[in-house]
C-alpha cells in the first residue's frame, strides 16, 4: 500500500512566531491521518527544532528540511549537512524543486549526490521533477521528466529507490494559479510510474508515491488525489493557510 501524503512547503515565508501558530491553527482544527496516510512539514532551517518540538509524538507527522548540501561535512559556509539534519531527527529532505533547479542551477547530476548521502543517513528525499512551460507547449515533457528521474535515481537499486518520494511539479503551474487538469497530472504520474517499472519492474514501482506539486488548493486537491497515480501534494502556498492545509490533508486517498 503506498503512503498518501501531504506535504507543506512553506519555502522562504513566514517569522519564528508565524510558523509557531500556523502549526497550532492546523493543529487545533480536525483532521485524522489513516496507518497509510502522511503528513509533511518542509519548514526554513531555523525552523526545524521548533516544528519538531511543535509536532512531537504526533503519528504520522513529519518535518523535512527544504534542501541540504552534497557533503558529510566540511568548508561549505552556508550549506547545510544531512549529518546536521539527522542530528536533528529529521526524517525527509525535499530535492530538486524547481526553484532550485532555476535560481541555484542544481543539476541532476548533483542531485544524485545529495540523494546519495540522504539514503546513506536513513533520510528519505522528496525527489522533484517537472517541465517548464516550453517544454510543455513543444508536448516533449515526457523526454524531459524521463531523463531527470534517469540522471538522479536509476542508479539506485530497487530497495534504495523505495526509500525515495517523487514529486511531479509542471513548473509553469507553481505559484502561477494554473493548475494541471486531474487528466494531466494522472497521464504523467502514469508515465513516471510506466518508466520505473521498466527500470525497477512493477512490484517496486507501485510501492513508490508520487506526489503533484503545482497550485495545489483545498477546491482541487480531492479531484487531483482521487487519480489513481497521484498519492497527495507538495504544496506550497495553500501550505501557509491552516484551513486550506487541513482540507488538502482530508483530501487524501485512504487506500
Amino acid at each position: 500500500m503506498r503512503k498518501q501524503i501531504a506535504a507543506a512547503n512553506w519555502k522562504m515565508n513566514l517569522t519564528l512566531s508565524q510558523g509557531e501558530q500556523l502549526l497550532k491553527d492546523i493543529q487545533s482544527k480536525p483532521h485524522t491521518l489513516g496507518a497509510n496516510q502522511l503528513a509533511i512539514f518542509a519548514v526554513p532551517f531555523p525552523y526545524l527544532p521548533m516544528a519538531q518540538q511543535q509536532l512531537a509524538g504526533k503519528q504520522n507527522v513529519f518535518i523535512a528540511a527544504q534542501n541540504c548540501y552534497s557533503k558529510k561535512s566540511g568548508a561549505y559556509t552556508g550549506e547545510v549537512s544531512v549529518e546536521m539534519l539527522q542530528s536533528l531527527g529529521i526524517s525527509y529532505v525535499v530535492l530538486g524543486h524547481s526553484e532550485r533547479r532555476e535560481y541555484f542551477q542544481e543539476s541532476n547530476q548533483f542531485l544524485a549526490e545529495k540523494i546519495n548521502i540522504c539514503l546513506e543517513y536513513n533520510i528519505h528525499p522528496i525527489f522533484c521533477c517537472g517541465e517548464p512551460l516550453s517544454i510543455r507547449e513543444a508536448n516533449t515533457q515526457n523526454a524531459f521528466v524521463a531523463k531527470q528521474l534517469e540522471e538522479s535515481l536509476y542508479h539506485l537499486s530497487a530497495e534504495q529507490l523505495k526509500q525515495v518520494v517523487i514529486a511531479y511539479e509542471p513548473i509553469w503551474a507553481i505559484g502561477t494559479g494554473k493548475t494541471a487538469t486531474s487528466a494531466q497530472a494522472q497521464e504523467m504520474h502514469a508515465f513516471i510510474r510506466e518508466q520505473l517499472t521498466a527500470k525497477y519492474g512493477a512490484a517496486t514501482a507501485n510501492e513508490i508515491t508520487i506526489l503533484y506539486g503545482g497550485s495545489v488548493k483545498a477546491a482541487n486537491a480531492g479531484e487531483i488525489f482521487g487519480q489513481p497515480d497521484v498519492d497527495g501534494g507538495l504544496v506550497g502556498g495553500a501550505s501557509l493557510i491552516a484551513d486550506e492545509f487541513v482540507a488538502i490533508i482530508n483530501a487524501l486517498k485512504n487506500n
